[in-house]
């Protein structure tokens, strides 16, 4: 079956909810896990907008908040790990930095070799769903490996 899963996380409580079960499934399935946090990019094309024409920015400012995602990151994928170990469960935790979040999933899967992505759903509808849009929706759309979507049994 599958035997190297990715497991995109973001730190919410959806996704740690996931990890456990990702982590379940791991282990019933002897399969090993590689957790990925994507940092979001400091000064990328997604965001320079943000700053507009002419603005000075303080350049510690992005040192400091490259060093906060580093340390959330590190924290996130450390819990990751840590209950993967307490199951038996082999990982590793990598983190890269991005703009286009399902991009960079898409990149890690076939850079490590993955056979599967077993990721969240917000399960956002509507108007909300359009708007936002789905990073779920954007790797199930993208995506050439299969993918595991997990919903809590409560929904949205």
């Amino acid at each position: 079956m599958f035997r190297h899963l990715l497991v995109p996380t973001d730190g919410s409580s959806l996704s740690r909810e996931t990890i456990a079960k990702a982590v379940a499934f791991a282990s019933e399935n002897s399969a090993r896990l590689t957790f990925l946090h994507v940092q979001p990019e400091v000064f990328g094309p997604s965001n320079v907008s943000l700053f507009g024409d002419g603005m000075v920015v303080n350049p510690g400012w992005s040192e400091e908040l490259l060093r906060a995602n580093q340390a959330y990151a590190s924290q996130v994928l450390q819990q990751a790990e840590a209950l993967a170990t307490a199951a038996g469960v082999r990982s590793e935790g990598i983190t890269v930095v991005g703009s286009v979040i399902y991009e960079a999933i898409l990149d890690e899967a076939k850079r490590h070799g993955c056979d599967l992505i077993f990721m969240a759903s917000h399960g956002r509808r509507g108007l909300a769903g359009f708007l936002l849009g789905s990073e779920t929706q954007r790797v199930l759309t993208h995506s050439s490996l299969p993918v595991l979507v997990y919903r809590t049994p409560e929904g949205p």
